[in-house]
């Protein structure tokens, strides 16, 4: 992914450097084309009957915890010591729970993630480069990368989303 993103880096700067007229310019979100392949959606919708239960028991754990935490505020003057103390420390156990599901549900997204874009980095340049090669492209810029155009520049995401499609 470097690799790509060094090369974008590299075609912005020098889409800034030459004037628009000198080269056919286009536009490309590569995050966006690959992200709105079916690869990724399928490996989205694995992802979450993975760690879906651990989500909805994250999201279960987290309104207990805001349930909790009102009670104290409202009730926990008239509460005893006692059960003050005990709400307190099953509330402190909760959150460390709830810590822990989050963690793993965060660290499960990321090695997912990484793991398709080592997969996809390879077919990504492969799009791009017949992309660029069909359109007879100079310089590729992304949408963000854009800071002045006084013309629509072609935006080539949709196209190289289809060419991934048809390489995973």
């Amino acid at each position: 992914m470097r690799k790509l993103t060094a090369a974008l880096s590299l075609l912005m700067l020098a889409a800034l450097a030459l004037p628009a007229q000198a080269a056919e310019v286009a536009m490309l979100d590569w995050r966006r084309a690959l992200m709105e392949t079916d690869a990724a959606q399928r490996s989205m919708s694995e992802l979450e009957s993975r760690i879906g239960g651990q989500q909805q028991q994250a999201q279960s754990l987290g309104q207990e915890l805001q349930q909790m935490q009102q009670r104290l505020q409202q009730e926990g003057e008239l509460m005893s010591e006692a059960d003050r103390q005990a709400a307190v420390q099953e509330f402190q156990q909760k959150g460390a729970e709830f810590e822990q599901l989050r963690q793993q549900v965060i660290q499960a997204q990321q090695q997912a993630e990484q793991q398709f874009l080592q997969e996809a980095e390879p077919k990504l340049e492969q799009a791009v480069d017949q992309i660029i090669e069909r359109h007879g492209v100079e310089v590729l810029v992304e949408p963000q990368g854009v800071l002045h155009s006084d013309r629509d520049l072609p935006d080539l995401t949709d196209e190289v989303t289809q060419v991934l499609n048809s390489l995973f």
